[in-house]
């Protein structure tokens, strides 16, 4: 009687060691099952997050961009627009970018912002060039292109698809004297435009 009794207790020992063992596994897997899931959440929202988010998370921030047809440009980073972004560099220029025309960016922070606003998220490039146009400041085109130079001038007009440019000096004024071409750009091939 002894015996069992003492086989009895210990086997129920056994037993609530055996169970806590699962019990603790149990807890574990689920843990586990809950941090998996957490992270494909977290995988599946960064996965939302587009090229303009991250670079609206940065607005403010100083960065360099690297660019198709261009030097890289270095400055910060005031606005983001649709399909662009603008940066302020030094000596007070002014750099419009199209966003088809980076390779990379360099310096943005780990913050990401969603476009605010419907008007925010119709601001694109086409509506800054109208605005440089109607400015009439003169700017420095840089295009895409094997034998691509910069060029230097006003705007005219800004189309659907193109941009309409009078060609003269930067330091000279918009004259019909110092114009020397006027030159049709596809807007595709834009890679940067600079005004001072």
């Amino acid at each position: 009687m002894l015996v069992s009794a003492w086989e009895g207790r210990f086997g129920r020992m056994r037993l609530d060691a055996l169970f806590e063992d699962l019990e603790s596994q149990f807890a574990a897997l689920q843990d586990g099952d809950l941090y998996g899931e957490v992270a494909e959440r977290i995988r599946a929202e960064v996965g939302k997050i587009t090229l303009l988010d991250r670079l609206r998370g940065a607005v403010g921030t100083i960065v360099r961009v690297e660019l198709t047809h261009a030097e890289p440009v270095r400055g910060e980073l005031v606005r983001v627009g649709k399909d662009c972004l603008l940066l302020e560099a030094e000596r007070f220029e002014e750099w419009l970018i199209p966003v088809e025309a980076l390779t990379s960016i360099h310096g943005l922070g780990p913050w990401a912002e969603p476009a605010e606003g419907a008007i925010a998220a119709k601001l694109g490039l086409a509506h800054l060039l109208r605005g440089i146009a109607r400015d009439r400041s003169p700017v420095t085109l840089f295009c895409a292109g094997p034998h691509a130079h910069p060029i230097t001038g006003t705007i005219d007009r800004v189309g659907a698809d193109f941009i309409e440019m009078a060609e003269h000096p930067l330091d000279a004024p918009r004259r019909r004297t110092e114009v020397y071409n006027t030159r049709l750009v596809p807007t595709q091939s834009l890679s940067a435009l600079r005004r001072r």
